[in-house]
């Protein structure tokens, strides 16, 4: 692994991943990708942990993320500030993401979304469980933090670390949050999982909305989610991260298979 430079800052086009691919290269495929499926829009964010250092993450300057490139890519500490402005100019939430990860050691990557699937269901009081198997990695309860009940009236944007510790815990070791009038935040083991499950669990709030209006809904039941859970490989998140680097027209690295089921 190419170590950081003097100021401590890894390079941008430093390999550190299994496949030589830089860890700002694939912070802009997941932030491409996610773009194209529609989780994102003009607003919204991924970040990663950083490889090297577990005490910074990995996060773009504020710029939709369709238009992301590696030289857009900053760092920060767990309390939220940036380590290499550099004049560019952070999100005003990267405080969700330093929340998480600094309550989470487990937590290598995170998502912030405001997919319209998935709103309403933090508005409703009508529960997100998953419907299909792929959407599994949701767990079988999402919870809906509300920035209302401990913050006020607010903008319901978490610009600070008090209202981001308090996401935080609301999301406790689960993957999933919802935030009540505002989106969600999805967090994983590393970039491929968290998107992932950020573009399954609006497939599953999409499918359940439309079943709902069918008739009542069959969900999958706690055994049914921890024998997904307990089964799925890393092989599962490869597989879908290939097709969604193709329609995103971005580079696919591929890393070691994994786990028992290379299907």
């Amino acid at each position: 692994m190419v170590g950081p430079n003097a100021a401590g800052i890894l390079a941008d086009n430093a390999p550190t991943m299994a496949t030589g691919a830089s860890p700002f290269d694939e912070l802009v495929t997941a932030n491409r990708i996610l773009a194209r499926e529609g989780v994102v829009d003009a607003f919204g964010h991924v970040s990663l942990r950083h490889p090297g250092h577990p005490d910074r993450f990995c996060l773009s300057r504020a710029r939709a993320p369709e238009c992301i490139e590696p030289g857009d890519i900053m760092q920060f500490g767990l309390d939220g500030a940036a380590l290499d402005a550099g004049g560019r100019k952070p999100y005003a939430e990267r405080f969700i993401h330093a929340a998480i990860y600094e309550a989470r050691p487990d937590v290598l990557a995170v998502v912030h979304n405001h997919s319209p699937a998935v709103i309403p269901f933090g508005i409703t009081g009508t529960p997100l469980r998953p419907v299909m198997h792929m959407c599994a990695s949701m767990g079988v309860e999402v919870p809906v933090w509300d920035s209302r009940t401990h913050f006020g009236d607010t903008n319901l944007l978490v610009t600070a670390m008090p209202m981001a510790r308090d996401l935080a815990a609301s999301l406790g070791t689960r993957s999933v949050a919802l935030m009540r009038g505002h989106g969600c935040v999805v967090a994983g083991g590393s970039l491929r999982e968290v998107v992932f499950n950020s573009i399954y669990l609006q497939l599953n709030a999409e499918l359940q909305q439309r079943a709902a209006a069918l008739g009542p809904v069959t969900f999958l039941s706690d055994g049914e989610v921890a024998a997904i859970l307990r089964t799925r490989s890393s092989f599962t998140f490869e597989r879908a991260w290939e097709y969604w680097c193709q329609r995103a027209g971005r580079p696919y690295d591929e890393r070691p298979m994994e786990g028992p089921l290379a299907r």
